[in-house]
């Protein structure tokens, strides 16, 4: 039984950061594409970054370059997004999501396995 559970997420004032976690069960990490996205209230679900499963490419969405860091321990099975020097605007709730795949993809429709979100606000 696979399942994916995010937590880490909380309330952050602008300019703090967060570190998301994603602990996966039930298939290997080390073989699957993992994304985070996140939908706000009102919006559709978008992709925030991904990293294929040798861990070498890595994407990230123009609104978070440089801000959001995206890894994971394949010892542990999980994944990992930091976010830094957030923004209002960052506030969403944030999912993990796995696909079998060597393909580096941030469309939803790609990906086979998701959790349940953690929800993150950024307001001072």
């Amino acid at each position: 039984q696979w399942q994916l559970v995010e937590s880490g997420g909380g309330l952050v004032q602008p300019g703090g950061s967060l570190r998301l976690s994603c602990v996966v069960s039930g298939f290997r990490l080390d073989l699957y594409t993992i994304g985070w996205f996140r939908q706000a209230p009102g919006k559709e679900r978008e992709g925030v970054s991904c990293m294929d499963s040798s861990g070498v490419d890595t994407n990230y969405a123009d609104s978070v370059k440089g801000r959001f860091t995206i890894s994971k321990d394949t010892a542990k099975n999980t994944a990992y997004l930091q976010m830094n020097s957030l923004k209002p605007e960052d506030t969403a709730v944030y999912y993990c999501a796995a696909k079998y795949s060597d393909f580096l993809t941030m469309q939803v429709d790609d990906y086979d396995y998701w959790g349940q979100g953690t929800q993150v606000t950024v307001s001072s």
